[in-house]
């Protein structure tokens, strides 16, 4: 059995045409198609012309969003000795070292952001089977493990995301919120296509992107136009 479509969605999906939108529209009508109760996300679902499954077609970066994300993002650090300290000072919202390890391997998962120094690492391996299937394992590729703490923390905080292309070669993204402006959600959405552009794998070959939708977090897919997003010009959506 299908599943059942709210009459809500019903009258939303009716509001969006099956075709590709300019940029600005789809994200003008995004903001229309948000109604839920609650202060909706605005989620990118990106289909590109990649097969993860060999290592040199994989996607993982990350992103600074000019606009930020509109969510506070709580950051975890563990360091040792006076990393420890530059963590706090530079507004890390939990600091520790091998006690930090130790709460989180009893469930303490307070945070959005893990950050971790290059030299605690070995010790922060055996988190990997609780952190990773949430995202949250520390990477050098998702610049979560360094030395620069404070740049990392600044970052994160200012709207720095981490994202991957799933095993089906689909990239989600949360780009902003549906309170921000048009303009401003453009501006999110063209970095992000940027981004995606400069970190195209090795072994991509072919035709890179497939299809971009974007939609409210309880709202209808709306299409992108590909071509028109590539060739904007960020002064255009500034």
């Amino acid at each position: 059995m299908g599943k059942k479509i709210s009459r809500r969605l019903q009258e939303l999906q009716a509001k969006v045409e099956d075709r590709d939108y300019a940029p600005l529209d789809a994200l003008s009508l995004l903001k229309e198609t948000a109604t839920a109760k609650f202060p909706e996300a605005a989620e990118a679902h990106i289909r590109l012309g990649i097969d993860p499954k060999y290592t040199d077609q994989q996607l993982r970066t990350t992103v600074a969003l000019p606009k930020g994300t509109g969510q506070v993002v709580r950051v975890a650090v563990i360091a040792r000795g006076e990393k420890v300290t530059e963590a706090s000072n530079a507004g890390a919202d939990i600091v520790g070292s091998e006690e930090l390890i130790d709460q989180i391997q009893k469930g303490m998962m307070d945070f959005d952001k893990l950050i971790a120094t290059p030299d605690v690492m070995p010790q922060v391996a055996k988190l990997g089977k609780l952190l990773g299937p949430r995202g949250l394992m520390p990477s050098p590729k998702g610049g979560t493990v360094t030395f620069d703490i404070a740049s990392a923390i600044a970052e994160f905080k200012a709207g720095k995301l981490e994202f991957r292309a799933d095993r089906t070669g689909i990239v989600h993204v949360m780009f902003g919120k549906v309170s921000f402006s048009p303009e401003d959600l453009l501006v999110n959405l063209k970095a992000l296509q940027e981004t995606i552009d400069r970190n195209r794998p090795s072994g991509a070959k072919g035709r890179y992107w497939r299809t971009v939708y974007v939609s409210a977090t309880m709202g209808p897919a709306i299409k992108v136009d590909i071509s028109a997003l590539r060739d904007l010009k960020l002064a255009e959506a500034a």
